[in-house]
């Protein structure tokens, strides 16, 4: 057996450091609720690891995105994603995962990066009052939860609709979340986390 040279040494060593590269580039999903919690959130991400729901980017785009991929529409279901609208507030949108349909005006969902909790951002809130205060009863316009004032907030949101999750994405949903009970209240301690900008 001959001996190496020197560009087949460097080529080995860069094979070896592309594989370590990728290695801690894969994301690794989270398997129980604690460890969900002790991540820092964008929402979009967090909602796509617990609706299964494939899209990417920005919150907003989601619903451009979920054209002739997902069905989408203005009725809340549980697994949907509430798509929010970018405004001067949330410029690149938000989007929350539906737990409950309480009544026809409201919804129960978990999200991520709404509220500051204990002063930080990328917090994960579970069972999140959101109420329809639409004209048409559409959910195209809401008021969320906010957890600094302990009440649904006095300002509304506007929202393109749900993105409905299907077979795929609940089946990708159930392999993510196998031991994470994500459906939990609201007012349940959540480990500190913080992330850089809000959603």
């Amino acid at each position: 057996m001959g001996t190496k040279t020197d560009s087949q040494r460097f080529f080995d060593r860069l094979a070896i450091g592309l594989a370590a590269l990728l290695f801690a580039l894969v994301p690794v999903a989270p398997t129980t609720a604690q460890d969900l919690d002790a991540q820092r959130w964008q929402c979009a991400p967090f909602a796509r690891v617990i609706s299964g729901i494939q899209l990417f980017g920005n919150a907003s785009a989601w619903w451009s995105q979920a054209a002739g991929r997902y069905e989408r529409g203005q009725t809340p279901q549980p697994g949907a994603a509430l798509v929010f609208r970018p405004s001067r507030s949330m410029q690149v949108g938000h989007v929350a995962v539906v737990n409950e349909v309480v009544s026809d005006r409201v919804i129960r969902v978990t999200h991520a990066n709404w509220s500051p909790i204990n002063g930080r951002r990328g917090r994960i809130e579970r069972e999140v009052e959101i109420v329809d205060v639409s004209a048409n009863n559409d959910w195209s316009r809401v008021r969320v939860w906010y957890a600094p004032i302990q009440s649904v907030g006095t300002g509304s949101h506007a929202t393109f609709g749900f993105v409905y999750a299907d077979d795929a994405a609940r089946q990708i949903a159930r392999l993510d979340n196998r031991e994470a009970p994500v459906v939990l209240a609201h007012a349940e301690p959540v480990v500190p986390a913080m992330i850089g900008a809000a959603d």
